[in-house]
């Protein structure tokens, strides 16, 4: 049965898409089965692995609304074994159609559970907020990773998240984790991002990732060309990261 994680944070900009886009890829890479599920309406996640999302008919939206069972929307991607639900246009709106749902913070959460035999992880790309969207996110998971870039005002807004987790761990889903905190853009030249390091120790001792991922400019060119950092540059120093990524993950 899948593991479910989800990669969170509410602030834009921090890696979270390119995450959940190349740990995927990487976990596919090292044997495993696994769906991303795009719940973004910005739709980068579905983008970066080469699907147009203005073309499609269908996407996680037309699941959660109740109009199309998940198997109708999955889709494939160029490599075997990596799936995905994709985001369209139409779910700008579900933040706002999900308010007068029945049970609307476990939508997803059903979703999930008809295709959880049939992977080894479901990674869910949330969106940059904190709305019902996200929340459907965290009730589904397992696991939630938070990406952290190693700049200034990286922990902004980190305790509001944090409380977030909280009620949802209280109220809707008292078995969620936070797997870690992974550290993205780290940049080992500037003195800040050292920093920024060990203020997160402080946030969350025994909770960061051994793998960090540096700023790229390979990682910020692959979602142009549709695709992973696995084939776009596996040798670079941002696909190196990941594939260690994707190997800590499977030996949790």
């Amino acid at each position: 049965m899948a593991q479910v994680i989800s990669v969170v944070n509410q602030k834009g900009g921090v890696g979270k898409t390119t995450t959940a886009v190349n740990l995927g890829a990487y976990l596919t890479h090292l044997g495993k089965r696994v769906l991303l599920i795009d719940i973004d309406p910005q739709a980068n996640a579905t983008s970066g692995l080469g699907v147009d999302h203005r073309a499609l008919e269908h996407g996680i939206y037309e699941s959660i609304i109740g109009h199309k069972p998940i198997f109708d929307v999955i889709t494939r991607t160029v490599q075997n074994n990596y799936s995905l639900a994709p985001a369209t246009l139409s779910l700008a709106g579900a933040g706002v159609e999900l308010v007068n749902l029945e049970e609307r913070e476990y939508r997803l959460k059903r979703i999930i559970d008809s295709v959880r035999e049939e992977y080894d992880y479901i990674i869910i790309d949330g969106p940059p907020s904190l709305g019902l969207l996200t929340v459907n996110g965290l009730t589904a998971s397992d696991q939630v990773i938070i990406p952290i870039q190693s700049e200034y005002y990286a922990l902004e807004g980190l305790s509001q998240l944090l409380e977030t987790i909280a009620l949802v761990q209280n109220h809707l889903n008292p078995d969620l984790g936070i797997m870690g905190a992974l550290i993205t853009m780290y940049d080992k030249r500037n003195k800040l991002s050292g920093q920024i390091m060990e203020e997160l120790y402080r946030y969350f001792p025994n909770r960061i990732f051994r793998s960090v991922i540096p700023r790229s400019v390979r990682l910020a060119e692959a979602p142009s060309y549709g695709r992973s950092i696995l084939h776009y540059d596996p040798k670079s120093r941002g696909g190196k990261a990941y594939e260690n990524l994707a190997r800590e993950i499977i030996s949790f």
